[in-house]
């Protein structure tokens, strides 16, 4: 038997079952939904027993302002759909490790870009000694230290782009 907990509701588990292996449920207004708690009761294995899903924000407040009103003005309510198919685990295995170095991917994606708009920020201070005003109670590091530091970050995140959760 699947389940889903939707944050702040009670426990749904009619699912209506569309293939051999293939289950849908619907989600009522699901506009105000944060959190999604997907489990099945019984086993399912030791590495996931079960998941709990972000989905707030998948569209902004601003993308529904014109969408919320139908006919004369009247709120529109939004439901969603949650499919959930049943697979052998060694089916899902290689989708897993495909997901997972998607993952690493996009965040080392997010760190160069992170990286790259530091450095354009910085750079954007930089003055020569001769245009400084001197002011003693600050502090001035060189623009060539931190793109050291820039291009030390870049090389560690090619090496191994989890060096960072060892700092």
């Amino acid at each position: 038997m699947l389940g889903i907990i939707v944050s702040g509701r009670l426990v749904q588990t009619d699912f209506q079952q569309i293939s051999e292996n293939q289950f849908l449920i619907n989600v009522p207004d699901a506009d105000n939904v944060n959190h999604i708690v997907i489990f099945l009761t019984g086993y399912i294995s030791n590495n996931k027993p079960s998941a709990i899903f972000r989905i707030s924000d998948l569209k902004k407040n601003h993308e529904f302002e014109n969408a919320n009103l139908g006919i004369f003005g009247a709120k529109i309510s939004h439901s969603a759909q949650i499919g959930i198919s049943v697979e052998p685990l060694s089916a899902i295995e290689p989708l897993s490790a495909l997901v997972a170095s998607t993952t690493t991917e996009s965040h080392v994606k997010f760190a160069q870009k992170m990286i790259i708009n530091f450095m354009n920020y910085v750079s954007s201070f930089s003055v020569t000694q001769s245009q400084m005003t001197p002011n003693p109670s600050e502090n001035f590091v060189p623009l060539s230290s931190v793109q050291g530091w820039y291009e030390t970050f870049e090389r560690r995140l090619q090496q191994n782009p989890n060096f960072w959760k060892q700092l």
